[in-house]
């Protein structure tokens, strides 16, 4: 309207027109279909179907990852893992403000934080039942993404899961987020394969794999028997 008005080209207000509708689609698909300001949706049940552990989320941020954990799993309780030093659009990043999420959703009482970093974590290896980490390790390097995984591995007792949610270039990314069409080393069409085999070379087995809009999801499970499944050979 405003370029009609102006007497500019026609192109310029039917380019003006797409961009203010592309604008709409991508915020409705952000909110709507993304959920950007909500807890994520668990996207697979076989993740803790005991419904307890405790369970580390590595880069965890405002806790989306770790409200999912603790509102789909009641039993459980979620060690929260950042360095808390703002940026990846989180105003505030800060442990009070994960906190706070967690007080509104009525799960105070089973979540801590812990100020670190993923890639050198300072948690006793093997001792964590399971870990999640949800659009966190996608942002690092090649060299970082290594570290952070075989940080996982190591704190995952025998039997402990992992759960990776990542970006996937998708047609609700591409339009709602076009600058990620390249996001992360691993980014294009064989995103799958290889997060899948980064997974496999740092000594986990990946037992399901899928996707939900704008995410791919690994569930991957580190070899041995659980302690559930070691106590029922006694």
């Amino acid at each position: 309207m405003f370029a009609w008005r102006r007497g500019l080209p026609r192109w310029i207000s039917v380019l003006s027109l797409g961009v203010a509708v592309w604008g709409v689609v991508g915020l409705l698909i952000v909110q709507i279909v993304v959920r950007m300001n909500l807890p994520l949706e668990l996207p697979t049940e076989r993740f803790l179907t005991n419904a307890s552990g405790q369970v580390l989320d590595a880069g965890a941020g405002s806790g989306r990852a770790a409200l999912m954990v603790l509102l789909s799993r009641p039993n459980s309780t979620v060690l929260a893992l950042d360095l808390y030093e703002g940026g990846f659009g989180i105003p505030d990043n800060s442990p009070e403000r994960l906190f706070r999420n967690a007080r509104r959703a009525g799960v105070r009482d089973r979540i801590d934080a812990k100020v670190g970093d993923m890639r050198d974590m300072s948690i006793a290896g093997g001792s964590l039942d399971a870990a999640v980490s949800a659009y966190a390790i996608d942002h690092l390097s090649r060299a970082g993404i290594e570290r952070a995984l075989a940080e996982v591995e190591r704190v995952l007792r025998p039997g402990g899961q992992f759960l990776l949610m990542v970006i996937n270039p998708d047609l609700w990314t591409r339009l709602a987020y076009p600058f990620l069409l390249h996001h992360g080393y691993f980014g294009g069409t064989t995103n799958h394969d290889r997060w899948r085999t980064q997974l496999i070379d740092t000594g986990l087995e990946v037992v399901e794999l899928g996707t939900t809009p704008g995410a791919l999801y690994l569930l991957a499970r580190k070899p041995g028997p659980t302690s559930v499944e070691r106590a029922a050979t006694r």
